[in-house]
């Protein structure tokens, strides 16, 4: 086995991969989380979607600066070593492997078989899902560590098949909305005018942050990408701004099928409701197989960056201990060992994220107490947290950018990853304390979720010092 990555997408693919892995599933899942979140005030939706948007944006603009001058195995991990330094991108390198990659994975097989299930009938909570959930996590894995020119192009297939209903239902939707002045009452009525305006706001651009998110995880191809410095940002620029503006036409779209209080009461099936009343039943139930099959699209990216996760900690450091993820299988280009263990690492957050979420769906207490937590979002906006010091430092050291690239664009990705922050920390730390000190009760996910968090980064410092010591003690 050898440990080189051979160069075989193209830019078309590399902007379907942004796309691809960003929309299919997230605007689907959350779009009714959104409205019930603001309490149906539309309005009030839209501008979370336009500022999560702007968070995206901003940061993708600062990595494709950075990507124009840094390639090597994994797009994110490279920057953070050539800007901040190598024990830092061991840090988030391990943190992408064990924590981000694997929890975003897990999330997508279970809303791949939550929507199967919706079509068949069957309860998003119950066995039928989990089972599915856990046959399409390992199908995934296998058509991107036993075809992975197959997963390539299965990528941009799906990218072009999810567009279809979302494209629709921002066209049809919008002008049934205005001719039966559907989409006018929607935007003139708020269901719930008791909520809290500001914990509304915030609450919803956190849930747009995983509907946004897989961005970066393109970066993990860029070794894989033909001419990766000029493509790498062209794809990143072109596919953020073609996702925000898709989800917020198709965000409108969508109020213009049926009504913002029974989109919040339809909950699970809330867009498949939205279908059918736009297009029929028969045709929104065609066009629902479609979001189906752009979910598992969405899977399959994510599984894309999951496989490698492990293969670039251990390219990207000395440490013995690791070296076992480093071989690439000849006949399929892939990282056979690292993706293996990412498999075992996805499945046990998929059971984590059914016992902490979703048996709490049907009113049953989670498995794991106070520690139960939503994966499908708390690590993304650990991510934010971590590029802070990677934008800083490329402020301080990639002079040569210009005042522009180098100094505004990272200062702006500052500011709106650290809002991200801000936002999580009131979102899931003080509104659900507020109000569960209301009731008596104590209740801080974040801070459960932190604690975690401590752990695996600490597991993860061990095994990097360790290792540094073994390599010193050699020398």
């Amino acid at each position: 086995m050898s440990n080189k990555l051979h160069k075989r997408y193209g830019l078309p693919t590399a902007i379907c991969m942004v796309v691809g892995i960003v929309i299919g599933s997230g605007v689907f899942f959350k779009a009714e989380k959104i409205l019930t979140e603001t309490g149906g005030n539309l309005p009030l939706g839209i501008l979370a979607w336009v500022i999560g948007g702007l968070v995206m944006i901003s940061c993708a603009l600062a990595f494709s600066f950075l990507a124009t001058k840094h390639e090597k195995v994994n797009g994110l991990v490279d920057y953070a070593e050539a800007v901040v330094g190598k024990r830092y991108a061991f840090m988030i390198g391990w943190f992408m492997a064990i924590f981000y990659y694997p929890t975003l994975t897990s999330v997508l097989a279970w809303i791949s078989a939550r929507y199967i299930c919706v079509l068949m009938g069957w309860s998003i909570a119950g066995g039928q899902c989990l089972a599915l959930a856990g046959f399409l996590l390992c199908a995934s894995f296998a058509m991107n560590t036993l075809a992975p020119v197959l997963s390539g192009k299965f990528q941009v297939s799906t990218t072009i098949i999810k567009m279809i209903p979302l494209l629709l239902m921002a066209v049809v939707g919008t002008i049934k909305g205005l001719s039966d002045g559907m989409l006018v009452q929607n935007f003139t009525t708020v269901v719930r005018d008791d909520i809290n305006t500001m914990g509304a706001l915030f609450k919803a651009v956190v849930a747009t942050c995983f509907a946004y998110e897989g961005w970066i995880i393109a970066t993990t191809i860029n070794a894989e990408l033909k001419d990766a410095k000029r493509n790498l940002p062209r794809a990143l620029v072109a596919g953020t701004i073609t996702v925000v503006l898709t989800y917020i036409v198709y965000y409108i779209g969508l109020a213009g099928g049926i009504t913002n209080e029974e989109m919040m009461a339809g909950g699970e099936a809330g867009a498949k409701m939205a279908f059918s009343a736009v297009f029929s039943n028969f045709a929104g139930t065609l066009l629902f197989v479609f979001v189906v099959i752009s979910c598992i699209g969405t899977l399959n990216g994510l599984m894309l960056g999951n496989v490698r996760g492990l293969y670039s900690c251990a390219m990207h450091s000395d440490i013995p201990s690791l070296r076992f993820f480093r071989p690439v299988d000849p006949e399929s280009n892939m990282p056979a060992n690292s993706g293996i263990f990412s498999l075992l690492i996805a499945s046990a957050w998929l059971l984590y994220f059914y016992g902490a979420v979703i048996t709490t769906i049907e009113g049953h207490a989670p498995w794991f107490g106070k520690f139960s937590f939503d994966s499908s979002e708390l690590p993304i906006v650990t991510t934010y947290a971590m590029y802070i010091p990677i934008f800083i430092s490329m402020i301080r050291k990639e002079k040569d950018l210009g005042l522009l690239k180098g100094k505004i664009v990272p200062a702006l990705a500052i500011v709106t990853s650290a809002f991200m922050v801000i936002a999580a920390i009131f979102a899931h730390g003080v509104y659900p304390y507020m109000e569960a000190k209301a009731e008596g009760r104590f209740e801080m996910p974040v801070l459960f979720y932190l604690i975690i968090y401590a752990v695996i980064m600490g597991i993860g410092a061990a095994i990097l010092f360790s290792g540094e010591k073994k390599v010193r003690t050699k020398k």
